[in-house]
């Protein structure tokens, strides 16, 4: 493995500093446990609760997302590219930063960042995602990611060693978002950027009346979810969204006034929302890290409401700017 990704591993029973092992494995210098290395992939899972345990289940039947059948660099980068919001998370981030995705699945937000003297480890709970992302890595010959099997809760993953922490469409996913986001915020260095992914509150509502709907009809898809997954010759990859969408086992939505207090006792401090808090306000115009306006309870839920109609394709995903505290 490469010494850099490797430094910023670590010991999930203890948090001790990893070695490599001569069975081409790897090695707990504190503890002396050991870890395997398999296809190119480091195992630093410990065995997991009942429910986290089921949604692990549910990823190997069908990772998510998928791959087209004719996948290159250029489509990578012009798929995320359509994105404002990735373009804005590429600018944000220096050339040389230390980059953790906790949730990749299959990696292709990481293998996007991958870029300059970047070094991302993207790590998830599911092998059967990794080995996708790791089989596209080889495949568009990007050699900058360290793929990682790990458990969010017990993260084999050096605290306090990351520039930037990004964890999108995980943490709602989860038994308790909030006792899961302690170990995630923990990895930022002082100064690090904390980026979070998460079902809203309020932006949800249609998915959950659309997911009612389908549970009533015997589980059947709406004829517009019908187009949507036969479409484009991809049946497979929007079958595969479909199914996270709408058959995950667990899933939780969260109010922006939330985060901001999960993030306050995680010694990380508040930036901006995407889309953002205030009314009216134009995402393009500011920089990921540039500070929001103090707002008022009133037009953060407003603007929560407002984020409906945007976010009806994300699911109601909405995205949230931290920045750990030095000393904290």
């Amino acid at each position: 493995m490469d010494a850099h990704a490797l430094s910023l591993l670590a010991c999930p029973r203890c948090g001790g500093p990893l070695d490599d092992a001569a069975d081409e494995g790897l090695g707990c210098r504190d503890c002396r446990a050991t870890y395997a290395m398999r296809d190119g992939i480091a195992d630093l899972r410990l065995p997991a609760d009942d429910r986290t345990e089921e949604v692990r289940r549910f990823y190997m039947a069908s990772p998510f997302p998928g791959y087209p059948p004719r996948d290159s660099i250029d489509w990578l980068r012009a798929r995320a590219g359509r994105s404002p919001f990735a373009r804005q998370l590429d600018a944000a981030i220096p050339y040389d930063a230390r980059i953790v995705e906790v949730g990749c699945g299959t990696g292709q937000m990481g293998l996007y960042l991958a870029r300059g003297d970047r070094v991302v480890i993207a790590a998830d709970l599911c092998r059967a995602s990794l080995a996708l992302g790791r089989a596209a890595a080889k495949r568009l010959r990007i050699d900058q990611v360290q793929f990682v099997e790990t458990d969010i809760h017990h993260p084999g993953l050096r605290a306090g060693a990351f520039d930037v922490v990004y964890c999108s469409g995980v943490l709602h996913h989860t038994p308790d978002p909030c006792a899961a986001f302690g170990p995630v915020a923990r990895l930022a260095r002082p100064g690090g950027l904390v980026i979070i992914g998460l079902y809203n509150l309020y932006a949800r509502l249609p998915h959950r009346a659309r997911r009612l709907a389908a549970r009533l009809s015997g589980g059947r898809w709406t004829p517009g979810d019908r187009v949507l997954a036969e479409r484009s010759g991809q049946a497979d990859r929007h079958r595969a969204w479909l199914r996270d969408q709408y058959r995950h086992p667990e899933e939780h939505r969260h109010s922006l006034a939330e985060v901001r207090r999960w993030f306050a006792g995680q010694g990380i401090d508040y930036i901006r929302s995407v889309p953002g808090a205030l009314v009216g306000q134009a995402d393009e115009q500011h920089a990921l890290t540039d500070p929001e306006e103090d707002g008022w309870w009133l037009e953060d839920m407003l603007a929560q409401l407002g984020w409906l109609p945007r976010l009806a394709a994300e699911g109601g995903l909405f995205v949230t700017i931290g920045r750990a505290r030095a000393g904290r």
